[in-house]
């Protein structure tokens, strides 16, 4: 059998891309991916996915006070991590005198179930 060289890539992202021996199927557009990546590059940093876990498992919201100490980081380390999750949409805010308690989105919390059915199914 002969190996055909790969065609030449689809012009329109949603277009699939075959060669001779496979096809990869349907593809995200270029702003599907940046906001996959987005997403899950706020998640790629221990303190960041630590918080969002805890934030997640709250039922009134975390203040900043609470998870320094649980996260063993600095209060500006947990509040940095926190403006990036707000500003990716992971989490909400709201001030309440002094305080700012932060609240996990719906995306959050799909984004999480998604994690832990695919870390059951690599216990299975």
């Amino acid at each position: 059998m002969k190996n055909e060289p790969p065609t030449e890539p689809a012009t329109d992202p949603q277009q699939s891309v075959e060669c001779g021996c496979c096809s990869t199927g349907q593809l995200l557009s270029e702003d599907d991916i940046r906001k996959d990546v987005t997403l899950l590059s706020a998640t790629a940093n221990y303190t960041r996915y630590e918080a969002l876990r805890r934030i997640a498992a709250s039922t009134n919201g975390v203040c900043v006070c609470e998870l320094a100490p649980t996260l063993g980081v600095s209060q500006s380390a947990v509040s940095h991590a926190l403006s990036r999750l707000h500003t990716d949409g992971l989490v909400t805010r709201r001030k309440d005198g002094r305080w700012r308690y932060y609240e996990a989105t719906a995306q959050a919390e799909t984004l999480l179930s998604a994690l832990d059915t695919i870390r059951q199914m690599d216990h299975e």
